[in-house]
């Protein structure tokens, strides 16, 4: 049913003019086009389709999680118990229920590239779970400071989101994917390995597991045991932040036990490729980098320097300061496209 309401008259070069406002379900709406000239009409204005990249519905939802040290994590001890928050955005379409995809943030917390990523993924029909790991921690960024949060506590967060939505009634509990970015992306890859899926997660398996820009440098006990879902990674050759080559290594170890797995690189192309707000390439110079460490775990719980054998910390000399970020146009569309392309083929 069509509703009028009677609009204020309006003055406008002496004459009046009465409009009306019809309320119509949908997207039309009527307005005021006002000729100077001669009078004012009524004309209708309206977008003759919704625009595609919005979500049909949001939904904001408390996540409880917990916070763990690199060595409680790893030897499957309780942390620390906090609330975090997500934010679901659900795609248009008449489907009962979606694919969705969790997406973890870097260092730098939810930024520009996370609503482009949202946007793309539900014009493609994937509603999105945002998971905001930083501010239930009070934390706003760990780039000049990584001992604030150890990225493996990230996982245990990527877990928490996927039993979320498992049991949401508009996402398809099977195709649940994860996506992860810098320190984001070590929780979104290594949530593939049964050995802390059986420590942390649960009975659900997430349905793929992607990164970009992954720190690959540490190697973990049995990390190339996974639950035998596909990963992909993105990466940029130049990136001085967190380094492609531990990554080609990681991919090489997973693909010879058998792991679909794929990791996609390109030149010139700086850490954060995909934020759009960034320049070509910025100097970070108080951003804190393990480029040149190469960690592993030995023994069981315990995080070493592979070459001086000693355990890791954020003093070690392998630490550095100063790195680069810089947007990418060609590149964040080649991944876009990649990962749009292979989450449909799921």
């Amino acid at each position: 049913m069509v509703q009028s309401i009677p609009t204020p008259s309006i003055e406008m070069n002496g004459m009046k003019n009465r409009c009306e406002t019809w309320l119509v379900k949908g997207w039309m709406t009527w307005g005021c086009l006002g000729l100077w000239a001669s009078s004012v009409l009524c004309t209708p204005f309206a977008w003759a389709q919704a625009p595609a990249n919005l979500p049909s519905r949001m939904e904001y939802h408390a996540l409880a999680s917990v916070t763990t040290t690199g060595e409680e994590f790893l030897l499957g001890q309780k942390g620390k118990e906090v609330a975090l928050s997500g934010e679901l955005r659900l795609p248009q379409g008449s489907r009962a229920k979606f694919p969705a995809v969790v997406l973890i943030h870097g260092s730098g917390g939810i930024g520009p590239a996370m609503d482009v990523w949202t946007h793309q993924l539900n014009q493609a029909g994937f509603a999105t779970f945002v998971v905001d790991s930083f501010t239930g921690r009070g934390i706003v960024s760990t780039g000049a400071d990584q001992t604030q949060l150890h990225s493996l506590s990230m996982t245990i967060d990527a877990y928490r989101a996927l039993d979320l939505l498992a049991k949401h009634p508009s996402v398809d509990a099977d195709k649940i994917a994860v996506l992860g970015f810098s320190k984001g992306a070590l929780g979104a890859i290594f949530s593939a390995s049964t050995r802390f899926k059986t420590l942390h997660g649960s009975g659900r398996t997430f349905a793929a597991h992607l990164g970009l820009y992954t720190p690959c440098n540490t190697r973990f006990i049995g990390d190339t045991a996974v639950t035998g879902k596909p990963m992909r990674l993105w990466h940029g050759t130049t990136d001085d932040y967190v380094s492609v080559a531990p990554c080609r290594d990681y991919v090489k170890a997973l693909q010879a036990n058998g792991t679909d797995v794929k990791l996609t690189e390109y030149p010139d192309t700086q850490h954060a490729f995909d934020n759009p707000l960034l320049p070509a390439k910025l100097a970070n110079p108080v951003a804190q980098t393990t480029r040149d460490c190469h960690l592993i775990e030995e023994p069981r719980g315990r995080i070493i320097n592979a070459k001086s054998k000693q355990v890791f910390t954020y003093q070690d000399s392998c630490v550095a300061l100063g790195t680069h970020v810089g947007h990418n146009p060609d590149s964040t569309r080649q991944t876009l496209q990649g990962v749009l392309e292979f989450l449909k083929s799921l």
